[in-house]
């Protein structure tokens, strides 16, 4: 997986490896506005990395939807932020990306076992 950027500073926080369907919106590189349904490679509180078939610069915007039923076994709403990309990798040779988000809206409240340590 070839590395396009990495964020500047290390994390604060462990994400934890868990597949979570989510709903991105935003604008790619060459600022076409998008909607895809993806899933979360691994999540902590404060951001997340998902897959995607967009072409997504660092420095992006995002708005990030984590539907209710998958969110909590509570009836809450839905879980809905925005996020900052700070890191870009190639997932695949199909011209996937991997792509690393920093919540700049809400943070995630509700944390998960890891899908390895199940």
């Amino acid at each position: 997986m070839a590395q396009l950027n990495s964020p500047s500073k290390q994390r604060s926080e462990r994400r934890i490896a868990v597949r979570l369907p989510l709903k991105v919106r935003g604008r790619d590189r060459r600022g076409f506005s998008f909607e895809e349904d993806t899933s979360s490679e691994n999540l902590c509180r404060s951001g997340a990395a998902f897959v995607t078939h967009f072409d997504i610069a660092v420095g992006a915007d995002l708005e990030i939807r984590i539907a209710q039923h998958y969110a909590s076994r509570r009836n809450e709403a839905d879980f809905a932020t925005h996020g900052r990309v700070v890191h870009v990798a190639d997932a695949s040779p199909t011209g996937e990306h991997v792509i690393g988000v920093h919540f700049i809206g809400p943070r995630f409240q509700r944390m998960f076992r890891s899908e390895s340590a199940a």
